[in-house]
């Protein structure tokens, strides 16, 4: 199933799209798609649920997120294009919660931001509390798939010194969803296309096969470190074609619009500003 949330930021209501893509109302059966809700999603009869009118602004498909996890260099042609070797062990970094927002919302970039970058992600979201669980035993903690915008301050990441969270976690930079898309809609999620377009020019193409290391291990490595909860997100890595590996570089302006998605877990679309 695809699950969604709609309605103005922080007023977000849970929803589910029908076999006709029609919205449907959920929140007579869950107050919202978080936490333990996360656990056993509704099963539910779509064609008996309210109708949703108009076309209301969506949600990060996830409430009351724990934990967003960004994992670093994790396509073996991204880490080519950077001139990196590829790591020996997933590189893990912290996106700020504050920085999620709706997968159509602007992205907002600091007021003295010169190098922000886009980065198309198969989201992971948990769904059954995870620690120290095998690689077998790891995507039966999945709740379910999703679609990430990892947007960056290259500048702030890697020439302010210290960690990356610094350059990934301003306000907007964690764009996430349309949908949460269960399990048994994605067979296999090492098999899934992304795609970045940048004013309508393809920026980024890649397959979630060139991970270097596969969501059942990303969550089997993460389990070992810290128990990963319902509602946590994991962003898996970005394949080619980032601003900064351009040649000449280029990076987000305002007035920029950015469109991306995943093969069966929908599409963003995002207008870039800035803060005054």
């Amino acid at each position: 199933m695809r699950y969604v949330r709609y309605g103005a930021p922080g007023q977000e209501k849970p929803g589910v799209l029908d076999n006709e893509d029609v919205l449907r109302d959920l929140s007579g059966v869950v107050d919202d798609l978080s936490g333990d809700v996360l656990t056993d999603l509704p099963q539910v009869d779509t064609e008996n649920l309210p109708l949703v009118p108009g076309t209301p602004r969506l949600g990060p498909p996830v409430g009351h997120v724990g934990k967003f996890i960004g994992i670093g260099l994790n396509y073996s042609d991204h880490a080519a294009e950077t001139g990196m070797e590829p790591p020996p062990e997933p590189i893990i970094f912290m996106k700020a919660t504050s920085s999620i927002c709706g997968p159509n919302d602007d992205i907002r970039l600091p007021r003295d931001a010169r190098h922000g970058d886009w980065e198309v992600e198969l989201g992971i979201v948990i769904g059954k509390p995870a620690k120290y669980v095998s690689e077998a035993e790891a995507l039966a903690h999945v709740a379910g798939y999703t679609v990430v915008n990892d947007v960056s301050e290259r500048r702030f990441q890697s020439k302010r010194s210290g960690q990356w969270t610094k350059g990934k976690s301003s306000d907007t930079f964690g764009p996430i969803g349309p949908w949460l898309v269960t399990p048994d809609e994605v067979p296999d999620p090492q098999e899934l296309d992304l795609w970045l377009d940048l004013n309508g020019e393809r920026m980024q193409t890649g397959n979630s096969r060139a991970m270097i290391f596969g969501c059942a291990t990303l969550i089997s490595y993460l389990s070992e470190i810290m128990t990963l909860h319902p509602g946590d997100v994991i962003a898996t890595g970005t394949p080619p074609g980032v601003g900064m590996a351009q040649s000449p570089r280029r990076f987000l302006c305002p007035g920029d619009e950015v469109a991306l998605g995943i093969a069966g877990l929908g599409e963003q679309r995002n207008r870039v500003t800035q803060d005054a």
